[in-house]
C-alpha cells in the first residue's frame, strides 16, 4: 500500500471478514480513515465494500493470527505506517466438554485470542505511545465475566481479554492513548454455527443483536475513549449478575443455556471431533 500516511488516518482491523470485525472496519472507513484488515478468511468482497464506504486505500492480508508467526505478514503490512485506531476482533468460539475436545483445538483458541492479539497490541501500541495518540478497540465478551460449564475455554479466553484490556488502559493512562473494551452479548453472525453452539438455548433461543448496532456502540465508545461499553441492558444485567452470585450458582445457569437442546438430536455433545472452527469475528 503507497502514501498510507497522509492525509488519511490509517485504522487497522483484525477478524474484519465478516460480523462484528466488518462492520467496524465499514464504520472507520466512513469516518474517513484508510485501512488494513486482516482475517483468516477471504476478505475480497469486504473490501469492495469497505471502499465504497468511503476509504481510500484498502489492504488486506489473509493470515493466520493464531501464532506470532502469523501475525508477522500483517506487522509487515504497517512497517512505515503510523497506526491510528487498532481494533482487535479476531477469535472464535468452541463448545464442549473440556475433557472431551482436542487440545489443537483448544489451543487454537487461545493463541488467536490472547497469543496473537498481544503479539499485534504491543507492536502497535508501542508506536501509538511514542507519538503520544491512538486509539484501541479490544472485543471481549460478557462471557467473561460468569465461569462457562461446556465453554471453559473460550469463557475463561474472554475473561483474559476483559482483564487485560483495562489493565493496560490503566497501565497507559498518560500517554495519549486509549483503550476501549467492547463487551457484546449474544449477536447475530455466523458465530454460532461456526462455534457448534447452534444447538443450544444460547444459540437457538437467546435473542440476537445486530452486529452493525453491536459494532456501532464499540465504535462510538472507542472515539470517546470510554473504558468499556456493554451492549444492551440484557447484557448488562447477566455481568452485574456474574459479578455478585455465587460462582457455582453462575456456572450451573451456565450449563443450562450451554447444553444442547432436548429436541436437538444430539446426545453428544459438538467440539470433539469437528475441525477447527475458525473464524475472526465475535458473536
Amino acid at each position: 500500500m503507497d502514501d498510507l500516511k497522509a492525509p488519511r488516518p490509517l485504522a487497522v482491523v483484525t477478524g474484519a471478514s465478516s460480523g462484528i470485525g466488518y462492520h467496524l472496519a465499514r464504520l472507520a472507513a466512513q469516518h474517513g480513515h484508510d485501512l488494513v484488515v486482516a482475517a483468516d478468511r477471504p476478505l475480497e468482497h469486504a473490501v469492495a465494500d469497505f471502499k465504497a464506504a468511503g476509504a481510500r486505500r484498502v489492504q488486506a492480508v489473509r493470515a493466520e493470527l493464531a501464532s506470532r508467526q502469523g501475525v508477522d505478514p500483517l506487522i509487515q503490512a504497517l512497517q512505515g505506517h503510523e497506526v491510528d485506531v487498532l481494533m482487535a476482533n479476531a477469535g472464535h468460539g468452541l463448545a464442549g466438554p473440556f475433557l472431551e475436545q482436542d487440545f489443537g483445538e483448544l489451543q487454537h483458541v487461545i493463541d488467536t485470542r490472547i497469543t496473537g492479539t498481544l503479539y499485534l497490541l504491543q507492536h502497535v501500541v508501542r508506536g501509538m505511545v511514542a507519538r503520544g495518540r491512538g486509539r484501541v478497540l479490544l472485543t471481549g465478551s460478557v462471557a467473561g465475566f460468569p465461569p462457562g460449564s461446556l465453554h471453559a475455554v473460550y469463557n475463561g479466553s474472554k475473561a483474559f481479554v476483559d482483564a487485560f484490556a483495562h489493565a493496560l488502559r490503566n497501565e497507559i493512562r498518560d500517554s495519549g492513548v486509549t483503550v476501549t473494551l467492547l463487551i457484546p452479548g449474544p449477536t447475530d453472525t455466523d458465530f454460532f454455527e461456526r462455534a457448534h453452539f447452534a444447538d443450544t438455548r444460547a444459540g437457538s433461543r437467546q435473542k440476537k443483536d445486530d452486529p452493525s448496532y453491536v459494532a456501532r456502540l464499540g465504535f462510538d465508545a472507542m472515539l470517546r475513549g470510554e473504558a468499556d461499553v456493554v451492549t444492551g441492558w440484557r447484557n448488562d444485567l447477566q455481568v452485574a449478575t456474574s459479578k455478585v452470585a455465587p460462582a457455582q450458582t453462575v456456572v450451573q445457569v451456565h450449563r443450562k443455556i450451554a447444553e444442547p437442546e432436548p429436541d436437538s438430536g444430539k446426545q453428544e455433545h459438538a467440539g470433539t471431533t469437528h475441525e477447527h472452527p475458525r473464524m475472526e469475528q465475535e458473536p
